[in-house]
């Protein structure tokens, strides 16, 4: 399992050792503006837009907006546990600790971890997670089923690990979405080889990501009829994580969802044994 950075997998994900976080000028933390909304949107827009020369705000909102959705679906974190699988350098881990959870963080990729990982951070495959059956009040998962070969495998990991009755915290951004390329969007529409030469190009280095080795093509129709026919867990919301408006209508029409979700939101519960 691989899992990158950038708009397209926002995460936490970045090598940059961490300080106190500048607010951007103007733009309130959204757990104090209504999700969806344009307003909420446009704050992370924005931080987005400045991840390259402030990582450490960027993530940071993003973790607080995660967290926030997470409580709005599952009530307060305080005092539960909390699975970070592929958290990269521990942004949402150390927000959900902030909130009072006993949040640990399990991320493969050591590059990803960073120079300051967050305390007892492990090491870790997401296909076989070094925990015990039904461990976690809530598995929490941004941004990194687009980076493993066998997503089904990995939906199986989150939910073995999580109590029955608990929450599972499911996004990734589908291959469609406008960011579906990552570092080389939105020209993987023209084709991801020709995407990928283009960035070599423009950048003068080789992207990050290589479509069928560290990225893959998910969709979410196909995504949601694997999930809908599985019986260890039952879809709560299955929305569009960044979208202003209409955020669970959009995911609902075939074939426009497939490029108008940007990054496919799924919260799921974890049904008993």
């Amino acid at each position: 399992m691989s899992v990158r950075r950038g708009w397209s997998r926002p995460r936490g994900g970045s090598r940059t050792s961490r300080t106190a976080p500048r607010p951007f000028r103007g733009i309130s933390a959204p757990g104090a503006i209504k999700d969806p909304s344009f307003r909420r949107s446009l704050a992370l827009f924005r931080a987005f837009m400045h991840e390259q020369d402030d990582p450490d705000s960027c993530y940071s909102l993003l973790a607080r907006d995660a967290a926030d959705q997470v409580e709005a679906y599952d009530g307060p974190v305080a005092g539960r546990t909390v699975v970070d699988v592929g958290g990269g350098s521990g942004y949402f881990t150390e927000e959900f600790r902030r909130r009072g959870a006993h949040a640990c963080l399990f991320e493969p990729d050591m590059d990803e971890l960073g120079e300051k990982p967050p305390e007892a951070a492990v090491v870790a495959d997401g296909y076989l997670l070094p925990l015990r059956d039904g461990v976690a009040d809530v598995t929490f998962s941004s941004n990194v089923l687009e980076h493993v070969a066998d997503p089904q495998t990995f939906l199986s990991e989150l939910a073995r690990v999580t109590r029955p009755g608990g929450l599972i915290y499911v996004s990734f951004t589908n291959w469609l979405s406008p960011w579906g390329g990552h570092e080389w969007a939105p020209w993987h529409y023209l084709g991801a080889e020709r995407a990928r030469a283009r960035y070599r190009r423009r950048t003068g280095r080789a992207a990050k990501h290589t479509l069928g080795e560290n990225l893959f093509a998910v969709h979410i129709g196909a995504t949601l009829r694997q999930v809908r026919a599985r019986d260890d867990v039952e879809i709560v919301s299955a929305r569009s994580r960044y979208w202003p408006f209409l955020a669970e209508t959009v995911v609902k029409v075939p074939g426009l969802r497939e490029f108008a979700t940007w990054n496919l939101l799924l919260i799921l519960r974890r049904c008993p044994p």
